[in-house]
């Protein structure tokens, strides 16, 4: 089974991002009273598959262990992503998970997808990642391969907004 291909695994769970990779945090604010729609739709998929990511997991939520392909593009053009969950979260406070990447993965690095719940009741949607290019692909997107990044995390904080206001 081919093994991660990062260090420092795991470091989206608490926030303490490496230095010298690239970093992206974006927060998005929910609906009131959406915690457990979220919190279902981040970890069983439903949110990725929602904002048009092709999802292939070998089990239906997140756990830790659970191996995933993403996939983007259509067609021939659709380029993979395998991933492997490291961390996952469910206690009613945050809910969400981390995975990070495997050989085959355009970047090296580890994601997060995580609903929370303020000291206020507020709840919230974030991604936290950090990540570098894995070969020549990501390297050559140099700039936009970054507002990409930024940009996705954008999209599945619009996407998850919906789905709540839908549930």
């Amino acid at each position: 089974m081919p093994a991660l291909t990062y260090p420092n695994v795991g470091a989206t769970r608490t926030g303490a991002l490496p230095n010298g990779w690239r970093h992206v945090r974006h927060r998005t604010r929910l609906p009131d009273g959406c915690f457990p729609a979220a919190a279902a739709a981040v970890l069983g998929w439903r949110l990725h598959r929602a904002a048009g990511i092709r999802i292939e997991a070998d089990a239906p939520r997140a756990a830790p262990g659970v191996r995933v392909v993403s996939g983007l593009g259509l067609g021939p053009l659709r380029l993979p992503a395998p991933c492997e969950v490291v961390w996952a979260a469910d206690d009613g406070q945050r809910a969400g998970f981390g995975y990070g990447t495997l050989p085959g993965h355009p970047a090296r690095g580890e994601e997060a997808f995580v609903v929370s719940r303020d000291d206020a009741g507020r709840i919230w949607f974030e991604v936290i990642a950090f990540s570098r290019p894995a070969g020549w692909l990501m390297r050559a997107a140099g700039p936009l391969g970054r507002a990409f990044q930024h940009g996705y995390a954008w999209w599945l904080g619009r996407t998850l907004r919906r789905l709540c206001a839908a549930a």
